[in-house]
């Protein structure tokens, strides 16, 4: 068995500073590829996570206008500054609205004709990531409006993940950063 010689560890952690430079120079610009849409939300703490990856992956948050989101979207918001939230009022005329605007509306639910995570391609045009809620899915007036149902894989006894990790998973794969 032979050791390793003393030195520098094999993996190089970048610094901060560095980190940022790699990152887009520009501000983000609303609306202009990528929407996360939990549009029936059940938890504020999926939220506030959801808010972070929308960060990471340069999306927008769209989300129900219920009395108790604001608070939890401040209270997730780790970021420190302003993110970029849009507020709805009717679900699923909003969603009719973005597909008649050429919008591609991707819903993540369990359905015969869903297309496994692995083989969503990345997101070409701007698209909605539609989250449903955490125990019913989405509703059946807004399945209609989906171009396309994505599916996470699961090996374990649950039947589906929380809102902010499937969410996450599915804005990941659409950013082609997965």
């Amino acid at each position: 068995m032979s050791r390793r010689a003393p030195g520098p560890p094999a993996i190089r952690v970048r610094p901060p500073r560095e980190i940022r430079r790699s990152r887009r120079g520009r501000r983000h610009s609303c609306w202009d590829h990528l929407v996360a849409a939990p549009l029936w939300p059940l938890h504020g703490a999926n939220l506030g996570t959801l808010l972070r990856t929308c960060d990471a992956v340069g999306a927008c948050l769209a989300v129900p206008r219920h009395p108790w989101v604001p608070e939890a979207l401040e209270r997730g918001n780790t970021l420190r500054r302003p993110a970029c939230v849009h507020w709805v009022n009717d679900p699923c005329g909003w969603l009719g609205r973005q597909r008649d605007a050429g919008a591609r509306v991707v819903g993540v639910e369990l359905a015969d004709e869903a297309v496994r995570l692995a083989d969503l391609p990345a997101a070409r045009v701007r698209t909605v990531a539609v989250l449903g809620h955490e125990r019913h899915g989405i509703p059946d007036e807004a399945l209609d409006l989906l171009d396309l149902a994505v599916e996470i894989p699961m090996v374990g006894g649950g039947h589906s993940l929380n809102v902010a990790v499937a969410g996450s998973l599915v804005l990941y794969k659409l950013a082609g950063l997965l």
